[in-house]
């Protein structure tokens, strides 16, 4: 946090103003999706603003969800179009809804670091100024309150934290369709077209190392992946079905123990297991960081959990989010 940020002023939201549509109807919102980057300057922690000429405003980031799009793929995409800079996504934050020349818009939104890949910036019709701004004067130049809010919520957080991601295999057909080795049952179409969206949906968390079952369908589900980062795929019995005492099921409690370690070794990591043993593994690791356990615990094939984890010596949950391949 900075300790120069005016928290007396600060106002932490989660949620949005009620009163943004017709007294008892519905109007779905424009889907937007951006984030706070920021960085460790010479006089404190910076984020990044950018100025549009057309409306002549300061804001954050941010921009509208393509179709078909996903929101991670959107935030990335957007942050990087305006400023130039690749952002590596970290914690989650409170989403923004407000309205839009009378039409609510929601907007989703991430705190996020500068990766490697960026390009220069070129100013444009849409941004033609890119600043980073000090956290404190960053507040005072953003041109909206609901910005302003998000900056708030932000600063309000833990800013260092890494991700633990659990996700479940993708479709792999039925097993009592597959007449050999359990183990070997590969993905099916649907599986393999889930992976190669998994690849592009993980890469804005920047770099992880992959852990997995040895099951065909769970090392095929994170090879993409692999592939595109480079990242070597290890392989852990206690996360693998099918391979302990009577030749089926799982060991829970070696599951835990080994996820256990990947929540405490404090690095970026994928893990790629069974449907039966989320609820367990999720359970261990919220137990962990002094965090509730949520009702809807269960992935299904080709979802996954982000464990926003913070990175100092005493580990607690900075957020969690849950996703899909697609949108």
């Amino acid at each position: 946090m900075a300790d120069d940020y005016p928290f007396d002023e600060a106002e932490i939201t989660s949620a949005w103003p009620p009163r943004d549509t017709a007294p008892g109807g519905y109007m779905e919102p424009i889907r937007a999706a951006g984030a706070v980057l920021w960085r460790q300057g010479e006089s404190g922690r910076e984020a990044v603003l950018v100025h549009r000429p057309d409306r002549d405003d300061w804001t954050l980031p941010k921009g509208k969800v393509k179709n078909g799009e996903h929101l991670v793929t959107a935030a990335a995409r957007e942050v990087a179009e305006e400023t130039g800079l690749r952002p590596v996504l970290g914690r989650r934050l409170p989403p923004q809804r407000y309205l839009r020349g009378g039409w609510p818009k929601l907007v989703d939104w991430w705190a996020a670091e500068a990766g490697p890949g960026a390009s220069e910036f070129t100013p444009n019709e849409e941004i033609d100024r890119v600043e980073w701004v000090p956290l404190a004067e960053a507040r005072d130049r953003l041109t909206y309150d609901h910005d302003v809010s998000v900056l708030d919520n932000f600063v309000s957080g833990p800013l260092e934290t890494f991700p633990l991601v659990l996700l479940r295999h993708a479709p792999a057909g039925e097993k009592r369709a597959w007449e050999g080795d359990d183990l070997l049952r590969p993905l099916d179409e649907t599986g393999r077209e889930t992976a190669g969206e998994l690849a592009r949906v993980l890469e804005p968390y920047g770099p992880m190392r992959v852990v997995s079952s040895a099951a065909a369908r769970c090392t095929e589900t994170v090879l993409p992946y692999s592939a595109a980062t480079g990242a070597e795929v290890r392989t852990v019995p206690a996360f693998t079905a099918g391979v302990h005492p009577g030749g089926g099921g799982v060991d829970t409690a070696a599951a835990r123990r080994a996820f256990a370690t990947l929540v405490e070794e404090g690095r970026p990591t994928l893990v790629c297991i069974h449907g039966e043993l989320v609820a367990d593994l999720m359970k261990e690791a919220l137990a962990r960081l002094g965090a509730p356990v949520t009702q809807q615990i269960s992935l299904r094939k080709g979802t996954f959990w982000v464990l926003h984890i913070t990175s100092g010596q005493e580990r607690s949950l900075a957020a969690v989010e849950r996703h899909e391949a697609t949108r």
